[in-house]
Protein backbone atom coordinates (compact mmCIF):
# COMPACT_ATOMS: atom_id res chain seq x y z
CA UNK A 1 0.00 0.00 0.00
CA UNK A 2 1.38 3.23 -0.90
CA UNK A 3 1.69 5.85 1.76
CA UNK A 4 -0.56 9.21 0.99
CA UNK A 5 0.82 11.30 4.07
CA UNK A 6 2.07 13.49 2.22
CA UNK A 7 -0.90 14.28 0.07
CA UNK A 8 -3.81 14.55 3.26
CA UNK A 9 -3.05 18.30 3.66
CA UNK A 10 -5.38 19.21 6.86
CA UNK A 11 -4.79 22.94 5.71
CA UNK A 12 -6.42 25.02 2.77
CA UNK A 13 -4.11 27.19 0.47
CA UNK A 14 -5.07 30.93 0.53
CA UNK A 15 -2.50 33.35 -0.67
CA UNK A 16 -0.15 30.71 -1.21
CA UNK A 17 -0.50 30.22 2.91
CA UNK A 18 -1.53 27.00 4.06
CA UNK A 19 -4.09 27.98 6.97
CA UNK A 20 -6.97 26.79 9.14
CA UNK A 21 -10.41 28.20 9.73
CA UNK A 22 -10.18 31.94 11.59
CA UNK A 23 -12.67 30.27 14.22
CA UNK A 24 -10.31 27.22 14.52
CA UNK A 25 -13.08 25.00 13.87
CA UNK A 26 -13.12 21.90 12.08
CA UNK A 27 -14.96 19.06 9.63
CA UNK A 28 -14.07 15.37 10.77
CA UNK A 29 -13.26 13.10 7.45
CA UNK A 30 -13.86 9.55 7.74
CA UNK A 31 -13.12 6.63 5.31
CA UNK A 32 -16.69 5.08 4.05
CA UNK A 33 -15.23 1.17 4.44
CA UNK A 34 -14.13 1.29 7.77
CA UNK A 35 -15.77 4.30 9.57
CA UNK A 36 -12.26 5.86 10.58
CA UNK A 37 -11.45 9.30 11.19
CA UNK A 38 -8.70 10.17 8.67
CA UNK A 39 -8.10 13.82 9.94
CA UNK A 40 -9.73 17.26 9.59
CA UNK A 41 -10.25 19.95 7.47
CA UNK A 42 -10.70 23.74 8.11
CA UNK A 43 -14.00 24.83 8.38
CA UNK A 44 -13.43 27.83 6.25
CA UNK A 45 -16.37 30.68 5.79
CA UNK A 46 -16.82 33.91 3.69
CA UNK A 47 -14.25 36.00 5.91
CA UNK A 48 -11.80 33.23 4.30
CA UNK A 49 -13.10 33.25 0.83
CA UNK A 50 -12.85 36.91 0.54
CA UNK A 51 -9.14 36.56 0.79
CA UNK A 52 -8.89 33.93 -1.41
CA UNK A 53 -10.89 35.71 -3.84
CA UNK A 54 -8.57 39.45 -3.04
CA UNK A 55 -5.39 36.76 -3.39
CA UNK A 56 -6.92 35.58 -6.91
CA UNK A 57 -7.65 38.84 -8.22
CA UNK A 58 -4.50 39.84 -7.52
CA UNK A 59 -2.34 37.30 -8.83
CA UNK A 60 -4.75 37.60 -11.91
CA UNK A 61 -3.22 40.93 -12.92
CA UNK A 62 0.49 39.25 -13.27
CA UNK A 63 -0.39 35.81 -14.22
CA UNK A 64 -3.44 36.33 -17.06
CA UNK A 65 0.13 38.25 -18.76
CA UNK A 66 2.13 35.21 -18.80
CA UNK A 67 3.31 33.85 -21.94
CA UNK A 68 2.22 30.78 -23.70
CA UNK A 69 5.12 28.85 -23.32
CA UNK A 70 4.86 29.85 -19.59
CA UNK A 71 1.94 28.44 -18.67
CA UNK A 72 2.26 25.15 -20.92
CA UNK A 73 5.39 24.64 -19.00
CA UNK A 74 3.69 24.75 -16.03
CA UNK A 75 0.98 22.54 -16.84
CA UNK A 76 3.47 20.05 -18.01
CA UNK A 77 4.69 20.06 -14.98
CA UNK A 78 1.72 19.68 -13.18
CA UNK A 79 0.87 16.50 -15.16
CA UNK A 80 4.24 15.26 -14.42
CA UNK A 81 3.53 15.63 -10.55
CA UNK A 82 -0.01 13.88 -10.78
CA UNK A 83 1.69 10.98 -12.59
CA UNK A 84 4.48 10.58 -10.06
CA UNK A 85 2.58 10.59 -7.47
CA UNK A 86 -0.46 8.30 -8.78
CA UNK A 87 -0.45 5.54 -6.08
CA UNK A 88 -0.39 7.81 -3.67
CA UNK A 89 -3.34 9.82 -4.87
CA UNK A 90 -5.08 6.99 -5.71
CA UNK A 91 -5.19 5.51 -2.16
CA UNK A 92 -6.10 8.66 -0.83
CA UNK A 93 -8.87 9.11 -3.14
CA UNK A 94 -9.99 5.76 -2.44
CA UNK A 95 -9.91 5.89 1.30
CA UNK A 96 -12.28 9.12 1.73
CA UNK A 97 -14.73 7.94 -0.87
CA UNK A 98 -14.10 4.30 -1.05
CA UNK A 99 -14.17 3.39 -4.96
CA UNK A 100 -12.42 0.17 -5.86
CA UNK A 101 -8.81 1.04 -6.22
CA UNK A 102 -8.28 0.39 -9.58
CA UNK A 103 -11.04 3.22 -10.56
CA UNK A 104 -9.17 5.33 -8.11
CA UNK A 105 -5.90 5.07 -10.28
CA UNK A 106 -7.71 5.70 -13.50
CA UNK A 107 -9.07 9.29 -12.19
CA UNK A 108 -5.69 10.07 -11.32
CA UNK A 109 -4.99 9.11 -14.92
CA UNK A 110 -7.63 10.70 -16.55
CA UNK A 111 -7.36 13.97 -15.05
CA UNK A 112 -3.41 14.12 -15.63
CA UNK A 113 -4.67 13.08 -19.06
CA UNK A 114 -6.76 16.68 -18.83
CA UNK A 115 -3.77 18.76 -17.70
CA UNK A 116 -2.00 17.38 -20.99
CA UNK A 117 -5.22 17.64 -23.11
CA UNK A 118 -5.81 21.68 -22.05
CA UNK A 119 -2.10 22.12 -22.33
CA UNK A 120 -1.90 21.25 -25.95
CA UNK A 121 -5.38 22.95 -26.48
CA UNK A 122 -4.46 26.55 -25.67
CA UNK A 123 -2.04 26.68 -28.39
CA UNK A 124 -5.14 26.80 -30.49
CA UNK A 125 -6.99 29.06 -28.94
CA UNK A 126 -6.94 31.31 -31.99
CA UNK A 127 -8.76 34.12 -32.84
CA UNK A 128 -9.83 35.93 -36.26
CA UNK A 129 -9.12 38.65 -38.49
CA UNK A 130 -12.51 39.16 -40.51
CA UNK A 131 -12.98 40.81 -44.30
CA UNK A 132 -13.60 44.26 -43.02
CA UNK A 133 -16.33 45.90 -45.37
CA UNK A 134 -14.52 49.05 -46.48
CA UNK A 135 -11.10 49.30 -47.02
CA UNK A 136 -9.78 51.74 -44.67
CA UNK A 137 -9.85 49.49 -41.53
CA UNK A 138 -9.31 46.08 -40.43
CA UNK A 139 -11.17 43.63 -37.93
CA UNK A 140 -9.99 41.93 -35.20
CA UNK A 141 -11.49 39.08 -32.89
CA UNK A 142 -8.99 38.27 -30.27
CA UNK A 143 -9.63 35.86 -26.66
CA UNK A 144 -8.30 36.66 -23.55
CA UNK A 145 -9.02 35.05 -19.72
CA UNK A 146 -12.40 35.79 -18.37
CA UNK A 147 -10.28 36.56 -15.01
CA UNK A 148 -11.25 34.88 -11.33
CA UNK A 149 -12.73 31.81 -11.26
CA UNK A 150 -15.29 30.05 -8.66
CA UNK A 151 -14.88 26.14 -8.71
CA UNK A 152 -17.57 23.70 -6.58
CA UNK A 153 -16.51 19.95 -6.95
CA UNK A 154 -18.48 16.94 -6.08
CA UNK A 155 -17.68 13.94 -4.11
CA UNK A 156 -18.26 11.39 -6.35
CA UNK A 157 -14.69 12.25 -8.91
CA UNK A 158 -13.25 14.53 -6.75
CA UNK A 159 -10.12 14.66 -8.18
CA UNK A 160 -11.44 14.27 -12.05
CA UNK A 161 -13.33 17.06 -11.67
CA UNK A 162 -11.57 19.20 -10.30
CA UNK A 163 -8.91 18.44 -13.33
CA UNK A 164 -11.28 19.66 -16.09
CA UNK A 165 -12.07 22.89 -14.13
CA UNK A 166 -8.21 24.12 -13.16
CA UNK A 167 -6.56 22.82 -16.16
CA UNK A 168 -8.32 24.93 -19.04
CA UNK A 169 -8.49 27.84 -16.36
CA UNK A 170 -4.87 27.75 -15.67
CA UNK A 171 -4.12 27.10 -19.54
CA UNK A 172 -6.31 30.28 -20.08
CA UNK A 173 -4.22 32.55 -17.70
CA UNK A 174 -7.17 32.62 -15.35
CA UNK A 175 -7.06 32.47 -11.12
CA UNK A 176 -9.17 29.63 -9.42
CA UNK A 177 -11.13 29.78 -5.71
CA UNK A 178 -11.89 26.32 -5.53
CA UNK A 179 -14.01 24.39 -2.89
CA UNK A 180 -14.32 20.88 -2.94
CA UNK A 181 -16.96 18.69 -1.58
CA UNK A 182 -16.75 18.22 2.47
CA UNK A 183 -16.91 14.38 2.08
CA UNK A 184 -13.79 14.21 -0.11
CA UNK A 185 -11.60 16.84 0.87
CA UNK A 186 -8.35 15.71 0.74
CA UNK A 187 -8.39 14.85 -2.92
CA UNK A 188 -9.32 18.70 -3.73
CA UNK A 189 -6.39 19.98 -1.77
CA UNK A 190 -4.23 17.66 -3.02
CA UNK A 191 -4.58 19.76 -5.98
CA UNK A 192 -3.18 23.05 -4.27
CA UNK A 193 0.15 21.13 -3.27
CA UNK A 194 0.75 19.43 -6.50
CA UNK A 195 0.07 23.07 -8.19
CA UNK A 196 2.19 24.31 -5.23
CA UNK A 197 5.47 21.62 -6.56
CA UNK A 198 4.14 22.75 -10.19
CA UNK A 199 5.38 26.25 -9.63
CA UNK A 200 2.35 28.07 -9.62
CA UNK A 201 2.66 31.40 -8.63
CA UNK A 202 1.25 32.33 -5.03
CA UNK A 203 -2.33 33.37 -4.96
CA UNK A 204 -3.12 31.61 -8.52
CA UNK A 205 -5.00 28.89 -7.23
CA UNK A 206 -6.45 29.12 -3.41
CA UNK A 207 -8.67 25.43 -2.41
CA UNK A 208 -11.01 26.41 1.04
CA UNK A 209 -13.05 23.67 2.22
CA UNK A 210 -16.06 24.14 5.08
CA UNK A 211 -19.25 25.99 5.18
CA UNK A 212 -21.03 25.29 1.19
CA UNK A 213 -23.43 28.29 2.33
CA UNK A 214 -20.36 30.45 3.54
CA UNK A 215 -17.80 29.79 0.95
CA UNK A 216 -20.32 29.00 -1.92
CA UNK A 217 -22.33 32.88 -0.64
CA UNK A 218 -19.17 34.48 -0.62
CA UNK A 219 -18.07 33.56 -4.33
CA UNK A 220 -21.42 34.08 -5.99
CA UNK A 221 -21.93 37.41 -4.73
CA UNK A 222 -18.23 38.72 -5.19
CA UNK A 223 -18.17 40.76 -8.42
CA UNK A 224 -14.51 39.87 -8.84
CA UNK A 225 -15.46 36.28 -9.65
CA UNK A 226 -16.25 36.83 -13.24
CA UNK A 227 -17.08 32.83 -14.00
CA UNK A 228 -18.47 30.09 -11.66
CA UNK A 229 -18.17 26.04 -13.29
CA UNK A 230 -20.11 23.68 -10.54
CA UNK A 231 -20.59 19.85 -10.76
CA UNK A 232 -23.14 18.88 -8.30
CA UNK A 233 -27.24 18.28 -8.33
CA UNK A 234 -30.10 20.57 -10.41
CA UNK A 235 -31.35 21.88 -7.31
CA UNK A 236 -28.18 23.59 -6.12
CA UNK A 237 -27.11 24.50 -9.54
CA UNK A 238 -30.04 25.97 -10.39
CA UNK A 239 -29.76 27.77 -7.13
CA UNK A 240 -25.92 29.13 -8.09
CA UNK A 241 -27.59 30.32 -11.72
CA UNK A 242 -29.98 32.21 -9.50
CA UNK A 243 -27.46 33.88 -7.72
CA UNK A 244 -24.98 34.95 -10.84
CA UNK A 245 -27.44 37.00 -12.17
CA UNK A 246 -26.45 39.69 -9.03
CA UNK A 247 -22.96 40.10 -10.93
CA UNK A 248 -23.84 38.75 -14.51
CA UNK A 249 -21.12 35.65 -14.21
CA UNK A 250 -20.83 32.82 -16.40
CA UNK A 251 -21.62 30.12 -15.63
CA UNK A 252 -21.08 26.37 -16.56
CA UNK A 253 -22.88 23.68 -14.82
CA UNK A 254 -22.73 19.67 -15.24
CA UNK A 255 -25.54 18.69 -13.45
CA UNK A 256 -27.98 15.41 -13.01
CA UNK A 257 -28.62 12.44 -14.86
CA UNK A 258 -31.19 10.16 -15.76
CA UNK A 259 -28.99 7.86 -18.36
CA UNK A 260 -31.31 5.28 -20.88
CA UNK A 261 -29.66 2.27 -21.51
CA UNK A 262 -31.25 0.88 -24.58
CA UNK A 263 -31.16 -2.61 -26.07
CA UNK A 264 -32.24 -3.66 -29.21
CA UNK A 265 -33.42 -6.72 -29.68
CA UNK A 266 -30.36 -6.80 -32.85
CA UNK A 267 -28.02 -6.30 -30.14
CA UNK A 268 -24.96 -7.77 -29.32
CA UNK A 269 -26.46 -9.54 -25.68
CA UNK A 270 -22.81 -10.33 -24.60
CA UNK A 271 -21.64 -6.88 -25.33
CA UNK A 272 -24.57 -5.03 -23.69
CA UNK A 273 -24.20 -6.60 -20.65
CA UNK A 274 -20.58 -5.50 -20.52
CA UNK A 275 -21.19 -1.95 -21.17
CA UNK A 276 -24.04 -2.09 -18.43
CA UNK A 277 -22.12 -3.60 -15.85
CA UNK A 278 -19.42 -0.79 -16.66
CA UNK A 279 -21.72 2.06 -16.63
CA UNK A 280 -24.39 0.94 -14.29
CA UNK A 281 -21.68 -0.02 -10.73
CA UNK A 282 -19.00 2.07 -12.11
CA UNK A 283 -17.93 4.19 -8.41
CA UNK A 284 -21.19 2.49 -7.00
CA UNK A 285 -23.24 3.39 -9.75
CA UNK A 286 -22.81 6.86 -8.21
CA UNK A 287 -22.06 8.60 -11.80
CA UNK A 288 -24.40 11.40 -13.36
CA UNK A 289 -23.36 9.42 -16.36
CA UNK A 290 -24.63 5.69 -15.38
CA UNK A 291 -27.04 3.78 -16.99
CA UNK A 292 -30.09 5.08 -14.42
CA UNK A 293 -32.62 3.12 -16.64
CA UNK A 294 -32.14 -0.08 -18.53
CA UNK A 295 -35.02 -0.11 -21.70
CA UNK A 296 -34.61 -3.86 -22.94
CA UNK A 297 -36.59 -4.96 -26.20
CA UNK A 298 -38.99 -7.79 -25.57
CA UNK A 299 -37.33 -10.33 -27.55
CA UNK A 300 -34.67 -10.47 -25.67
CA UNK A 301 -35.31 -9.03 -22.45
CA UNK A 302 -35.59 -11.82 -20.25
CA UNK A 303 -31.93 -13.88 -22.28
CA UNK A 304 -30.35 -9.95 -21.02
CA UNK A 305 -32.37 -10.26 -17.45
CA UNK A 306 -30.55 -13.89 -16.93
CA UNK A 307 -26.74 -12.14 -17.58
CA UNK A 308 -27.44 -9.14 -15.89
CA UNK A 309 -28.26 -10.57 -12.76
CA UNK A 310 -25.87 -13.51 -13.14
CA UNK A 311 -22.98 -10.70 -13.38
CA UNK A 312 -24.45 -8.25 -10.77
CA UNK A 313 -24.28 -11.42 -8.29
CA UNK A 314 -20.70 -11.85 -9.42
CA UNK A 315 -19.49 -8.36 -8.32
CA UNK A 316 -17.01 -8.46 -5.58
CA UNK A 317 -18.28 -6.26 -2.52
CA UNK A 318 -15.92 -5.04 -0.12
CA UNK A 319 -13.20 -2.28 0.62
CA UNK A 320 -12.19 -0.92 -2.36
CA UNK A 321 -7.72 -1.38 -1.20
CA UNK A 322 -8.31 -5.25 -1.09
CA UNK A 323 -7.31 -6.84 -4.57
CA UNK A 324 -9.95 -7.87 -6.99
CA UNK A 325 -12.93 -5.76 -5.51
CA UNK A 326 -15.61 -4.05 -7.47
CA UNK A 327 -17.76 -2.77 -5.58
CA UNK A 328 -17.06 -0.24 -2.52
CA UNK A 329 -19.34 1.18 0.03
CA UNK A 330 -21.27 4.15 -0.70
CA UNK A 331 -20.42 7.62 0.06
CA UNK A 332 -22.98 7.62 3.09
CA UNK A 333 -25.99 6.70 4.79
CA UNK A 334 -28.19 9.24 2.69
CA UNK A 335 -27.19 7.74 -0.36
CA UNK A 336 -28.03 3.86 1.49
CA UNK A 337 -31.83 5.05 2.70
CA UNK A 338 -32.09 6.37 -1.05
CA UNK A 339 -31.39 3.40 -2.43
CA UNK A 340 -33.90 1.92 -0.39
CA UNK A 341 -36.53 4.39 -0.74
CA UNK A 342 -36.37 3.44 -4.86
CA UNK A 343 -36.65 -0.70 -3.82
CA UNK A 344 -39.30 0.24 -1.68
CA UNK A 345 -41.48 2.39 -3.79
CA UNK A 346 -40.50 0.02 -7.01
CA UNK A 347 -41.79 -3.63 -5.68
CA UNK A 348 -44.98 -1.90 -4.17
CA UNK A 349 -45.83 -0.08 -7.92
CA UNK A 350 -44.84 -4.52 -8.95
CA UNK A 351 -41.34 -4.67 -9.51
CA UNK A 352 -39.72 -7.53 -8.63
CA UNK A 353 -35.99 -7.89 -6.84
CA UNK A 354 -33.80 -10.42 -8.72
CA UNK A 355 -30.92 -9.90 -7.01
CA UNK A 356 -29.71 -7.99 -3.92
CA UNK A 357 -32.15 -5.41 -2.52
CA UNK A 358 -30.73 -4.77 1.06
CA UNK A 359 -27.62 -3.56 2.82
CA UNK A 360 -24.63 -5.63 2.75
CA UNK A 361 -23.46 -7.87 5.20
CA UNK A 362 -20.30 -6.04 5.46
CA UNK A 363 -22.24 -3.28 7.44
CA UNK A 364 -20.91 0.30 7.21
CA UNK A 365 -22.46 1.77 3.82
CA UNK A 366 -21.99 -1.28 1.51
CA UNK A 367 -24.98 -2.33 -0.05
CA UNK A 368 -26.08 -5.44 -2.64
CA UNK A 369 -25.50 -4.67 -6.47
CA UNK A 370 -29.18 -4.79 -7.09
CA UNK A 371 -31.25 -6.00 -10.14
CA UNK A 372 -35.23 -4.66 -10.44
CA UNK A 373 -37.07 -6.52 -13.20
CA UNK A 374 -41.23 -5.08 -14.34
CA UNK A 375 -39.80 -1.44 -13.35
CA UNK A 376 -42.89 0.87 -15.26
CA UNK A 377 -42.59 4.84 -15.90
CA UNK A 378 -44.98 5.54 -12.90
CA UNK A 379 -41.92 4.32 -10.59
CA UNK A 380 -39.71 7.30 -8.62
CA UNK A 381 -36.77 5.97 -10.49
CA UNK A 382 -37.85 6.52 -14.04
CA UNK A 383 -37.67 10.41 -13.69
CA UNK A 384 -35.26 10.44 -10.62
CA UNK A 385 -31.68 9.96 -10.52
CA UNK A 386 -30.38 6.87 -8.33
CA UNK A 387 -26.68 7.61 -7.67
CA UNK A 388 -26.55 4.16 -6.38
CA UNK A 389 -25.77 0.26 -7.34
CA UNK A 390 -29.23 -0.36 -8.13
CA UNK A 391 -30.11 -1.63 -12.43
CA UNK A 392 -34.13 -1.19 -12.76
CA UNK A 393 -34.97 -2.95 -16.29
CA UNK A 394 -37.92 -1.89 -18.51
CA UNK A 395 -39.36 -3.96 -21.17
CA UNK A 396 -40.15 -1.79 -24.42
CA UNK A 397 -41.80 -3.12 -27.92
CA UNK A 398 -41.09 -0.64 -30.61
CA UNK A 399 -38.23 2.07 -30.99
CA UNK A 400 -40.85 4.57 -30.75
CA UNK A 401 -42.22 3.74 -27.75
CA UNK A 402 -38.16 3.62 -25.79
CA UNK A 403 -37.77 7.09 -27.65
CA UNK A 404 -40.56 8.27 -25.43
CA UNK A 405 -39.79 6.77 -22.75
CA UNK A 406 -36.19 7.43 -22.75
CA UNK A 407 -36.91 10.97 -23.26
CA UNK A 408 -39.88 11.67 -20.42
CA UNK A 409 -37.55 13.17 -18.08
CA UNK A 410 -35.81 16.89 -17.09
CA UNK A 411 -32.25 15.45 -17.32
CA UNK A 412 -30.92 15.24 -20.63
CA UNK A 413 -26.98 14.40 -20.00
CA UNK A 414 -26.32 11.06 -21.53
CA UNK A 415 -28.01 8.27 -22.88
CA UNK A 416 -26.33 4.63 -24.23
CA UNK A 417 -28.19 2.91 -27.24
CA UNK A 418 -26.83 -0.86 -28.07
CA UNK A 419 -27.91 -2.02 -31.97
CA UNK A 420 -26.67 -3.52 -34.99
CA UNK A 421 -28.65 -1.08 -37.17
CA UNK A 422 -26.87 1.63 -38.71
CA UNK A 423 -30.08 3.27 -39.68
CA UNK A 424 -31.23 3.45 -35.94
CA UNK A 425 -28.15 4.95 -34.57
CA UNK A 426 -28.70 8.08 -36.51
CA UNK A 427 -32.22 8.26 -36.25
CA UNK A 428 -32.08 8.09 -32.22
CA UNK A 429 -28.76 10.62 -32.34
CA UNK A 430 -31.46 12.94 -33.79
CA UNK A 431 -34.51 11.96 -31.13
CA UNK A 432 -32.65 11.61 -28.20
CA UNK A 433 -32.50 14.79 -26.02
CA UNK A 434 -29.11 14.27 -24.81
CA UNK A 435 -25.69 16.21 -25.05
CA UNK A 436 -23.94 12.57 -25.00
CA UNK A 437 -25.05 9.31 -26.96
CA UNK A 438 -22.91 6.07 -26.09
CA UNK A 439 -23.55 3.53 -29.09
CA UNK A 440 -22.62 -0.21 -28.46
CA UNK A 441 -20.50 1.57 -25.22
CA UNK A 442 -21.01 1.98 -22.00
CA UNK A 443 -17.82 4.22 -21.21
CA UNK A 444 -17.61 6.73 -23.34
CA UNK A 445 -16.07 9.65 -21.81
CA UNK A 446 -12.63 11.01 -22.84
CA UNK A 447 -10.60 14.26 -23.12
CA UNK A 448 -11.19 14.95 -26.58
CA UNK A 449 -14.36 15.10 -26.61
CA UNK A 450 -16.97 17.81 -24.86
CA UNK A 451 -18.93 16.22 -21.95
CA UNK A 452 -22.33 18.10 -20.94
CA UNK A 453 -25.90 18.15 -21.42
CA UNK A 454 -28.79 19.45 -22.74
CA UNK A 455 -32.43 20.65 -20.41
CA UNK A 456 -32.17 20.25 -16.80
CA UNK A 457 -28.47 18.72 -17.20
CA UNK A 458 -26.25 21.43 -17.48
CA UNK A 459 -25.06 24.35 -19.68
CA UNK A 460 -21.36 24.52 -21.04
CA UNK A 461 -18.52 21.53 -22.14
CA UNK A 462 -15.99 20.09 -20.36
CA UNK A 463 -12.83 18.67 -22.20
CA UNK A 464 -12.57 18.58 -25.85
CA UNK A 465 -11.89 22.32 -27.87
CA UNK A 466 -15.04 23.35 -26.53
CA UNK A 467 -13.81 22.92 -22.60
CA UNK A 468 -11.74 26.29 -22.92
CA UNK A 469 -14.84 28.49 -24.30
CA UNK A 470 -16.34 29.45 -21.05
CA UNK A 471 -12.67 30.26 -19.36
CA UNK A 472 -11.80 33.28 -22.49
CA UNK A 473 -13.61 36.10 -23.27
CA UNK A 474 -13.95 37.02 -26.72
CA UNK A 475 -13.34 40.57 -27.93
CA UNK A 476 -13.94 42.41 -30.91
CA UNK A 477 -11.34 45.46 -32.30
CA UNK A 478 -12.22 47.64 -35.03
CA UNK A 479 -8.93 49.43 -36.25
CA UNK A 480 -9.14 52.09 -38.37
CA UNK A 481 -7.29 55.26 -40.61
CA UNK A 482 -5.38 52.56 -42.47
CA UNK A 483 -5.64 54.15 -45.79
Amino acid sequence: MSDFSGYLCEGNLVAGQWIGADSGETIDVTNPATGEKLGTVPNCGAVETKRAIDAAHAAFKSFSQTDLNTRVGLLHRLREALLDNQEALAQLLTAEQGKPLAEARGEIGIGAAYVQWFAEEIRRAKGEIVPAPTGDRRLLVTRHPVGVVGMITPWNFPSSMLARKIAPALAAGCTVVAKPATATPYSGLAWAKLCEEAGYPSGTVNILTGSARGIGGAIMEDARVRKVTFTGSTEVGKELIRQSADTVKKVSMELGGNAPFIVFDDADIDAAIQGAMVSKYRNMGQTCVCANRIYVQAGIHDAFVEKLTAATAALKVGNGTEDGVEQGPMIDMDAVEKVEQFITDATEKGGKVVQGGKRHALGQTFFEPTVVTGATQDMAFATEEIFGPLSPVFKFDSEEQVVEMANATDFGLCAYVYTRDLGRVFRLNDALEYGMIGVNSGLITTVEAPFGGVKESGMGKEGGSQGLDDYLDTKYVAVAGIK
